[in-house]
């Protein structure tokens, strides 16, 4: 080639390159502005970005602080609590241990915990971990199990199924279940013979590089760069507790940062390997990205518009967006909120990490930002109300009795110790001319609300974890006496049968 010619060809190819690197810039021309727009229409204090494409980082960015109170602002490497996209983490491992021959993702529960029952022998005989994975298994929400009454062991959790009633048919239902993911981590421990903690550390987070990933919120708080959680108390953002994770942590325990999180999705977009090497097994991420149930959907105009299908595969959600295949969860744990997406046949992956409660902004911004990845309509949030939950907060104020509507037998007929299989036991006691409940990790005041009605109130500063303002129902006998309690733990209330004194 003549060397005039070579020139040419060099300069061709630079400026093609410069081309291609400035057409990916513009595409998320402006979105700094646009983000801290959606920060103080939404009053939150900071947030996190990552945007991977080709198995490369074109995007990340920290806005807003992570301590609101010291100013100091948020980075791509300040770590956040993840909450429920730690759910694909633990199919990951079952995934992982599957590749290795130590365990069937199609085989039932009790085949690796043989300890554990459940309800009935229907639920024995059908339920498998695909079920757990993908939420069909039918037993849905029984979060009081764990939260209230947790143990020190994840396999003594496994000895209340059999008393745990379902909320829903096996393989005809599907209803988001935590508890089933709880039992998925079970058996991660009892197969690998380690914990579930060891497991995501050796086998998720040392390959893919995540180190200032974690599973523990004290290793956290010995780094300098965390964030605080935050919430709306009657419009102003106000710092509030960490959630404590034990027993739940293969639900929603780990802390990471969106770049991080950028190798992790790197992965699943690269067919499970990274750097070359398989971490995952190319069967695994297609099985666990395809839609194993449809999961309750709602229509296009009351969710991300241009989504008109709704299913969950092992630990994400499949939809359809306006053509493009999305795999995606969402992370909501006491003062945080997370989203991440993965456009598999797009080679594209983004993952929102802010420090507000319980808020829609992630998913506000993955949309905008997924719109201009690929080249979408872009959505008028501005036409959307602002979506953000206030936080609860415990009142000195508790109201005394319903004068209208007394209760029908003295505050002191009330206390005893109340017990069910399943969850454990509770005590009713009078503080002053007041009631509350005794939990084995927390103590409510009970407002009365009419009759033998009454409602839990947090005596003190809680997490945002759960709303705990749970109605209790005591029930008579035959003889007129108190003889049970009813809380709404599940979606049929939970009967606490009062017990004799010895």
């Amino acid at each position: 080639m003549p060397k005039l010619k070579l020139l040419f060809f060099v300069f061709f190819v630079l400026l093609t390159g410069f081309s291609i690197a400035q057409k990916k810039e513009n595409r998320l021309s402006g979105i700094e502005e646009e983000i801290q727009n959606l920060l103080k229409v939404y009053k939150a204090v900071g947030l996190s970005v990552a945007v991977v494409e080709n198995n490369q980082i074109i995007y990340s960015k920290g806005f807003g602080y992570r301590d609101l109170e010291n100013k100091l602002p948020v980075t791509v490497n300040t770590i956040f609590p993840i909450g429920s996209i730690t759910k694909s983490f633990t199919a990951s491992l079952l995934g992982i241990l599957e590749t290795q021959n130590k365990v069937s993702i199609k085989q039932k529960p009790s085949f690796y915990i043989p300890k554990l029952q459940f309800y009935n022998e229907k639920m024995d005989n059908q339920i498998t971990i695909g079920d757990l994975l993908c939420h069909r298994s039918g037993i849905g929400n029984a979060d009081g199990t764990y939260v209230l009454f947790p143990t020190d062991k994840r396999e003594d959790l496994m000895e209340r199924l059999k008393y745990i009633k379902p909320n829903g048919a096996i393989n005809d239902s599907w209803i988001y279940s935590n508890l089933g993911y709880i039992i998925a981590g079970t058996i991660v421990e009892k197969v690998s013979n380690q914990s579930w903690e060891n497991n995501i550390q050796e086998k998720i987070f040392n390959p893919l590089h995540m180190n200032l990933s974690g599973t523990n919120n004290d290793a956290m708080f010995e780094t300098n760069n965390f964030s605080f959680g935050y919430g709306l108390s009657q419009g102003k953002a106000t710092k509030v507790l960490f959630e404590q994770l034990k027993n739940e942590n293969p639900v929603g325990g780990i802390n990471s940062t969106s770049n991080n999180l950028a190798n992790y999705m790197m992965t699943w977009l690269n067919n499970g390997t990274f750097e070359q090497k398989e971490i995952l097994s190319k069967q695994f991420v297609q099985e666990a990205t395809s839609m194993k149930v449809i999961d309750n959907g709602f229509p296009p105009e009351e969710t991300d518009p241009g989504v008109y299908t709704f299913g969950y595969g092992y630990g994400w959600k499949v939809n359809s967006l306006k053509g493009h295949y999305k795999v995606h969860h969402g992370g909501n744990i006491s003062g945080f909120s997370s989203q991440m997406v993965l456009f598999p046949t797009d080679k594209v992956g983004i993952v929102i990490l802010t420090n507000q409660n319980s808020s829609i902004l992630p998913y506000i911004v993955c949309d905008i930002i997924t719109n201009r990845m690929l080249g979408l309509p872009q959505t008028k949030w501005d036409k959307y109300p602002v979506k953000v939950t206030e936080i609860n907060q415990f009142s000195r104020d508790i109201k005394g009795i319903n004068n209208d509507k007394k209760p029908t037998h003295q505050l002191i007929d009330y206390c005893g110790k109340y017990h069910i299989p399943g969850y454990g036991t509770i005590e009713i006691v009078k503080q002053d001319d007041k009631l509350a409940v005794i939990y084995p990790r927390d103590t409510f005041q009970l407002e009365h609300q009419y009759y033998d009605i009454f409602v839990m109130k947090p005596s003190k500063e809680i997490s945002q974890y759960m709303n705990p303002e749970f109605y209790l129902y005591f029930t008579l006998d035959y003889e007129g006496n108190i003889s049970a309690v009813k809380i709404n733990l599940q979606d049929d209330p939970v009967e606490f049968i009062k017990q004799t004194k010895d």
